[in-house]
């Protein structure tokens, strides 16, 4: 073992430790105050990240509770060796058997909203950070660590880091999975308005989602009817086989649709409960843009309902997730995630979209271009060396639908922390990393930042 390893090995439980103190904060974003944009718990969450980022010895900044960097080493800002990662987590959501911010640690598993998306990681990387520093290994540039409180939303947290400090060149986000992700999917977000149809089946309430980044688990819905319904919603439910329910009281039933929760990245791994209860309220009579987009999407994720099943042999398949749903008297809102090919164009897209939405008003309200980094840059093989040599497992590129900081450096890529035999469980209810994944997340963070900065 050499004297670096000797040192990864002591820090182990002193990281876990770290990560079980950050997981109990409850990051969410909520209303700005002042010094405070994503509200007061995630400048909480920033201010202890940072001073742990000290204790280890690290130069510090906190850039008004936006973001924070901790630096080690010498040289230009832009020349440095950023890795990217986040403190702000998506809503607990339904379904949880752990206290989700409890970090409770069992089956060799921590337990929490956030352990594997993203203070798993970001935790694996500062003790990298303190293991090489503490090895002594000289540095040729400066390795900083970025932590943003804004990656789930809207990243006003890299917006406004871009206007008060210099952003470096290169580094990684370890923010999705192994080995080296060098291409990430454009992201699209449209927001799609319609007059709810006076017909057919009257829905008193369908309210869901709170992100649109997330497939939602359940869903919930309120409609006029009588207690025959109970019967026919069973027959729907056995019909699709899925799970849908329905309680009658006094002239209205309550419908609620259990489906998958996930990340919209990765929309197959779900099952969309507003897609159920979209089909679910088509087929006890729902009439209008309810039955619209029930014919048009329901729990499909491809978006071939749309006319827009568009893949590319680079970057693969594009993805679709309606998000969030509102309904009231005047007005139907919907929110789609969309992530598209390389070769893909979003202007089509909305064109296509359009065409086969007819009585939707489609309006674009986030676009980010896909991102790529050729596999043969000298970032993508060093982290593939680093990877290789700790785990022995295959050096290979990959792409992927979701959107990382990565994408905020010029050649930047997304490196761990999930790797290949792994179930992703980021966004879904007892969400939690692998106690030996973490380990081996720090030692190969500490030989990639060996091998890109060291001297």
């Amino acid at each position: 073992m050499n004297e670096l390893d000797r040192i990864l090995e002591g820090l182990k439980g002193s990281m876990i430790s770290t990560l079980q103190e950050w997981i109990h904060i409850p990051s969410l974003k909520a209303e700005p105050e002042p010094g405070a944009p994503f509200g007061p718990v995630l400048r909480q969450m920033l201010d202890k990240a940072m001073a742990d980022c000290r204790e280890q010895g690290f130069a510090t900044e906190n850039f008004d509770g936006y973001i924070g960097h901790a630096e080690m080493g010498e040289g230009p800002d832009e020349d440095a060796l950023a890795i990217l990662a986040h403190v702000d987590v998506v809503p607990v959501g339904f379904g949880w058997q752990k206290e989700p911010f409890g970090a409770q640690i069992e089956d060799g598993k921590i337990f929490g909203r956030g352990s594997s998306d993203d203070k798993g990681p970001a935790v694996a990387a500062l003790y990298a950070m303190a293991a090489v520093k503490q090895a002594g290994i000289p540095l040729k540039r400066k390795v900083r660590l970025i932590l943003g409180c804004d990656e789930e939303s809207g990243w006003e947290d890299i917006a406004y880091y871009k206007k008060v400090a210099t952003m470096p060149r290169m580094g990684f986000s370890p923010d999705a999975g192994y080995p080296v992700i060098n291409i990430e999917k454009g992201l699209y977000g449209l927001e799609l308005r319609a007059a709810p149809s006076d017909n057919g089946l009257r829905i008193l309430s369908f309210d869901v989602g709170e992100r649109p980044n997330v497939v939602p688990g359940q869903a919930n819905a309120r409609v006029m009817g009588g207690p025959e319904m109970v019967a026919k919603t069973a027959a729907i439910s056995l019909r699709y086989g899925w799970p849908v329910t329905a309680e009658y009281d006094k002239g209205v039933v309550t419908l609620t649709a259990t489906g998958i929760p996930g990340h919209a990245a990765m929309p197959e791994q779900g099952r969309n409960a507003i897609g159920q209860m979209l089909i679910t309220l088509r087929d006890l009579g729902a009439d209008g843009p309810i039955k619209t987009l029930a014919d048009t999407i329901g729990t499909d994720y491809d978006a071939s309902g749309l006319s827009a099943n568009i893949q590319d042999g680079i970057s693969g398949s594009l993805t679709c997730n309606i998000g969030i749903i509102r309904m009231d008297g005047k007005q139907l809102f919907v929110r789609l995630d969309i992530r598209y090919p390389l070769l893909t164009s979003t202007g089509m897209l909305k064109s296509l979209i359009t065409q086969n939405l007819p009585g939707f008003e489609v309006t674009e309200v986030t676009n980010k271009a896909p991102h790529h980094v050729p596999a043969s840059s000298p970032l993508v093989q060093a982290l593939l060396d680093a990877y290789h040599e700790v785990t022995g497992l295959p050096r290979e590129t990959i792409a992927i639908g979701g959107g990382t900081y990565a994408r905020s450096l010029r050649e930047g890529v997304a490196f761990g922390a999930l790797f290949p035999d792994e179930a992703d469980v980021a966004h879904q209810a007892d969400e939690h990393m692998f106690i030996e994944s973490l380990h081996k997340n720090m030692r190969i963070f500490a030989y990639a930042i060996v091998k890109l900065a060291g001297k």
